[in-house]
């Protein structure tokens, strides 16, 4: 029999994480993700005591989290559901609605700064086209970074979540890796 050894996105065994002066980037292989989608008719739910945002908007709530990512739809977030079949209880909480595993396909990285807004804002300008300072704690887009799609959630003013897709996962850890470097110096 195969011994199978669980890889993170970036294909590590552990999360890797690196600092760049101020800034820390994290690799969150511990992040559950599922889709949710209201039916036609459907009043907007509240999983896991969740009030789902609106648009452009992020929430949290102890270990869950959601973000808006169009018109009655939303990502929700479990932190340390990676490895459980977190779609499965995102449905069971909501069975009305339509819900999709989507942990697997998206890569999710943390950045912190120990010196407050400025290099997370720094490093917005670098990679982004959004108006860094008006990008606010509890707002969240889907943007272009570099050759890549990415939803970007505004976690605190000095927290930036970056999830990009999974194939990608060594691309975007390239380019946020670069963009934080050039800011050391």
């Amino acid at each position: 029999m195969t011994d199978l050894t669980a890889i993170t996105a970036l294909g590590g065994t552990v999360a890797r994480t690196e600092v760049f002066g101020a800034l820390t980037i994290t690799e969150n292989a511990d992040l559950g993700l599922a889709s949710l989608s209201l039916r036609a008719g459907q009043e907007v739910p509240q999983p896991f005591g969740l009030m789902l945002p609106g648009v452009g908007k992020a929430v949290s709530m102890g270990e869950y989290a959601a973000f808006w990512t169009g018109r009655g739809q939303w990502m929700i977030e479990a932190s340390g559901k990676a490895e459980v079949d977190f779609a499965a209880m995102l449905k069971s909480e909501v069975p009305e609605c339509s819900v999709t595993e989507q942990t697997d396909g998206f890569a999710a990285f943390e950045i912190a700064s120990t010196q407050g807004a400025a290099p997370i804002e720094a490093l917005m300008n670098k990679l982004v086209n959004i108006d860094a300072k008006g990008f606010e704690p509890g707002q969240a887009t889907r943007t272009g970074l570099e050759h890549m799609t990415v939803f970007l959630i505004r976690r605190a003013e000095d927290r930036l979540a970056v999830i990009g897709m999974r194939t990608l996962a060594g691309s975007l850890w390239h380019a946020l890796a670069v963009a934080a470097r050039r800011l050391e110096d």
